[in-house]
């Protein structure tokens, strides 16, 4: 027998786990070891292993109460969520309010000890989002998972079946917020769960028998949605079982893992093709009689948002299942201009991830405001939402993107013209045709760029400015938009990066002060004079006291020796012309 079958043979033994005493799995194991290898594999007893303590049920924390710091307000969510998806107003707030409400009660319950005990009756507000595909759905749920810090998993519903068929187990789901919780029991249960093209689990009305993908899931979800302990072993599992005897090797005890699904929040969405038929002929139906008005025509997102969960149950879902679900969210359709906003936005990932594509052969793309409206309409032609934006960039410069990389061109300008004509464009840019028109149209459409960024973070510098912790002012929303256009990253990396430069200015008068006995002291200009140099010039902090050093210290020295004198100020100017500065300073404190 090869080395498969005895895998399994072990294997055989182990999927028995569930209905058998561990010490009947370590004797049946003995045994198999014993008779392959003789005496020179055993397994060891518990007897002779140290004991531990009882299994509690639930794993240690790592990072207990991790979330009884959570203060985020839903104004504050929904600005963030501002920052990056266009439009949906009505689905912003609905999410951000329900969303934070959860996880403060979360907090309030862990915070409150015995004079706030727990309700009989625990009620979670589940969220459906319904919408045509390609207008943000899944990136709203990802943006503020990430914005709260909590577990997140995603899934889509038709990879899970019933339980005791082949397929997915929806309690995987559940297992997998472990994992993203690196195994913290604790935080997973204060996760979010999100299951996407949940309309395609509806039960068909066509279809006789059995639909094991459809309401067999439904009925699946129903505990988890609500309130239940799900078991961490699984079964069908080696790795789990293998998991589970060697805990039991070393502690002589049977683990009892489980998390309990009460503050897991459940967020579902789904285009649901064909709901709104189900609505225009309930309206249709209501307004059937003398005296009534017909209901006239209206689109698609106009009857959504009159969705009830009698029209739910009608297209396919169990009222039990709409039970559990009480918060509904209907986002709007897109539009060319939102399109264009989209592409306007500088946390936009299309633009981004296409800049980063050039900037991976070290090639500066920039796009001008008329190629931008171009995109947009021709992606608003395909009819697919936000998704249509990567198939019409990626459509417009894949030949600029083959043909580039092998040539001396750094730099390209995205305009109308390219997008019209992109073969003799193309052309014309390899050839080094009208090459000083084309460098100037770069830097003019770079200068455009980042004005529009410049203006973006003025519009935006209060709640940027308290996010970070740097106040924002003219010149360094400049410096923040410099840094932005001439790298690929997201505003706030920007931001955050120009934070960073500026506490390093702050380091240095400390440094000064440890080395040389010196209070030194950086004005507001000198500040932002220096941050211009780590982004104007990549200089390090070493660099820059080193400058310092060799152009200071003799002068502050002697005003130190000779006036006593322990504290300087030093301007912008004072660093641009330090022999002045140290001439006037010396004057005046020795006279």
């Amino acid at each position: 027998m090869n080395d498969l079958g005895y895998i399994k043979i072990i294997m055989k033994i182990l999927s028995e786990y569930q209905a058998q005493d561990p010490k009947k799995i370590e004797k049946e194991l003995g045994e198999f070891l014993n008779k392959k290898f003789g005496g020179n594999v055993r397994i060891i007893s518990p007897s002779i292993q140290p004991q531990k303590a009882p299994v509690s049920g639930k794993s240690p924390s790592k990072g207990k109460n991790q979330l009884i710091d959570f203060d985020i307000k839903p104004a504050e969510l929904i600005a963030h969520l501002d920052q990056y998806v266009v439009r949906q107003d009505k689905a912003k707030s609905v999410l951000s309010t329900k969303i934070c409400t959860h996880f403060n009660r979360i907090r309030h319950a862990q915070t409150g000890g015995e004079g706030h005990p727990r309700l009989t009756g625990n009620i979670k507000s589940n969220i459906l989002m319904l919408g045509p595909t390609g207008i943000g759905k899944t990136y709203l749920i990802r943006l503020i998972a990430k914005k709260i810090g909590v577990p997140f998993v995603k899934a889509d519903a038709t990879k899970f079946s019933e339980t005791g068929y082949v397929g997915g187990d929806v309690e995987d789901l559940i297992r997998d917020l472990v994992k993203e919780a690196d195994d913290d029991i604790e935080l997973a249960q204060c996760g979010i769960v999100y299951i996407d093209e949940i309309d395609k689990i509806a039960s068909s009305p066509s279809v006789i028998g059995a639909q094991i993908s459809r309401t067999g899931v439904q009925r699946a979800l129903l505990k988890p949605m609500e309130e239940t302990d799900v078991d961490l072993k699984v079964p069908h599992d080696p790795v789990s079982m293998m998991q589970e005897l060697d805990f039991f090797q070393k502690t002589g005890q049977r683990s009892k893992r489980r998390i309990n699904t009460a503050n897991i929040l459940f967020i579902l969405s789904g285009a649901f093709s064909g709901l709104s038929d189900v609505v225009r002929q309930r309206l249709t139906r209501q307004s059937i009689g003398f005296g009534s008005k017909l209901a006239q025509a209206r689109d698609e997102i106009d009857l959504l948002k009159q969705t009830r969960a009698e029209d739910l149950v009608k297209f396919g879902f169990e009222s039990e299942f709409i039970g559990r679900v009480p918060v509904r969210c209907v986002l709007d359709t897109l539009e060319e201009k939102d399109l264009y906003a989209i592409l306007k936005m500088p946390n936009n990932p299309v633009i981004l991830n296409k800049r980063l594509d050039f900037s991976a052969y070290g090639i500066d793309i920039v796009f001008s405001d008329n190629a931008l409206k171009e995109l947009a309409k021709r992606a608003f032609q395909e009819n697919t939402g936000a998704r249509g934006l990567v198939s019409v960039v990626e459509d417009a410069l894949i030949e600029f993107e083959e043909k580039l990389p092998s040539t001396h061109i750094r730099h390209l300008t995205v305009n109308k013209e390219v997008l019209s004509s992109p073969a003799s464009i193309l052309e014309k840019v390899i050839s080094n045709e009208n090459k000083e028109q084309l460098e100037m149209d770069f830097q003019r459409t770079c200068q455009n760029f980042k004005t529009y960024i410049t203006d973006y973070l003025r519009e935006n510098w209060k709640v940027l400015s308290l996010r970070h912790g740097l106040t924002l002012s003219e010149t360094r929303c400049e410096m923040v938009a410099q840094y932005f256009t001439t790298r690929v990253m997201e505003i706030e990396t920007a931001v955050k990066q120009v934070k960073k430069f500026h506490d390093s200015v702050k380091e240095m008068e400390l440094e000064v002060s440890k080395s040389h006995d010196l209070n030194l002291v950086f004005e507001e200009d000198a500040v932002d004079f220096l941050i211009q140099q780590f982004i104007d010039h990549n200089a390090t902090s070493e660099e820059i006291l080193k400058t310092i050093y060799d152009s200071f210290y003799d002068g502050f020295n002697l005003i130190r020796e000779k006036a006593g004198k322990n504290r300087f100020f030093l301007s912008k100017k004072a660093l641009l012309d330090h022999e002045s500065y140290l001439n006037d300073l010396i004057r005046k404190e020795i006279k």
